[in-house]
């Protein structure tokens, strides 16, 4: 995979998903703007990637504002000239169920996750347009903005905006030449090693390096952030230009398209539909089977 000449930025790229992302694409000869509120973290990983022989340079900044997003952009051109790939990695946390959940919980990660992702690739997209050679918007998505999951209204919700923005983008930006797509990983971070099921096997990856076991690679496509890492080069290369409007999923051993939602069951009454008639409709039409929701435990 060639990236030579390209200039990508990293949002939260110190550790974690993100880092992985920004030294598979400085493997593959793209200059990187690491980007992280812990300036410490940020400086660790261009030193990281310029002893591996690739270019970086930091930028510490919390994602969310247009100012963050406008720095960004800018530290790419100062460092480097232009900007070619985008990438919004960045993310917290604030877990809590629905009746719990403070105004607070919700408005920072969605200032983080909607927001930081809305204001990077506006940002990007306005940098690449003047440019005139097309580009790349790589946003990240989640199994939980696909289909829910207990005790994340606002990252849920955050992370199916972002699956909307995609869509709508790869609409708006084809003419520029720029593509717009989701990557849904599933990997051994700070986040997932808090499920029980994998705890242990991270762990042991942490620590002692010993493998994830196949129940993990292939059964429930989990593996390490090494191998999301594939899946944002390629999407930042030329290989992938025809490649726009997507949720692609990738983890272990797995790689996936996930589907759009659409009409899956449909019916008809002549003059339109009471309430009576639903009543009677649903359950023998379109209610017949009607879908899952909830990101499956893990059968291991």
């Amino acid at each position: 995979m060639d990236l030579a000449g390209k200039v990508a930025v990293v949002t939260g790229s110190g550790r974690g998903l993100g880092l992985a992302y920004a030294k598979a694409m400085a493997a593959a000869g793209a200059a990187v703007v690491i980007n992280d509120m812990d300036a410490e973290a940020a400086a660790g990983a261009v030193k990281e990637i310029e002893a591996a022989g690739g270019r970086a340079v930091a930028a510490v900044a919390a994602v969310g504002t247009t100012d963050a997003a406008e720095a960004l952009v800018a530290r790419a051109v100062t460092g480097f000239g232009r900007l070619d790939v985008m990438v919004t990695n960045a993310g917290v946390l604030r877990d809590r169920v629905l009746w719990k959940m403070t105004d607070d919980d919700f408005d920072t990660v969605v200032q983080v996750h909607l927001r930081g992702t809305f204001t990077c690739a506006r940002a990007a997209v306005n940098r690449m347009r003047e440019q005139g050679e097309g580009g790349r918007i790589i946003v990240a998505g989640s199994p939980a903005g696909q289909r829910g999951n207990f005790g994340q209204t606002n990252y849920a919700a955050a992370k199916a905006g972002i699956a909307a923005m995609v869509r709508t983008w790869a609409m708006e930006l084809s003419r520029a030449g720029i593509t717009a797509n989701a990557v849904i990983p599933v990997a051994a971070t700070a986040m997932t090693k808090t499920i029980p099921a994998f705890a242990a096997h991270v762990e042991a990856l942490e620590q002692h390096g010993t493998p994830l076991p196949d129940s993990l690679r292939k059964g429930e496509g989990f593996g390490t952030t090494e191998d999301v890492a594939g899946l944002v080069a390629f999407l930042a290369s030329d290989a992938a230009q025809q490649v726009t409007g997507q949720c692609i999923g990738i983890g272990g051993d797995k790689l996936a398209l996930w589907s759009h939602p659409q009409e899956i069951s449909v019916a008809y009454a002549d003059g339109g539909w009471s309430a009576d008639a639903i009543a009677a409709a649903w359950p023998v039409s379109v209610g017949r089977r009607t879908e899952t929701y909830g990101i499956p435990a893990p059968q291991l």
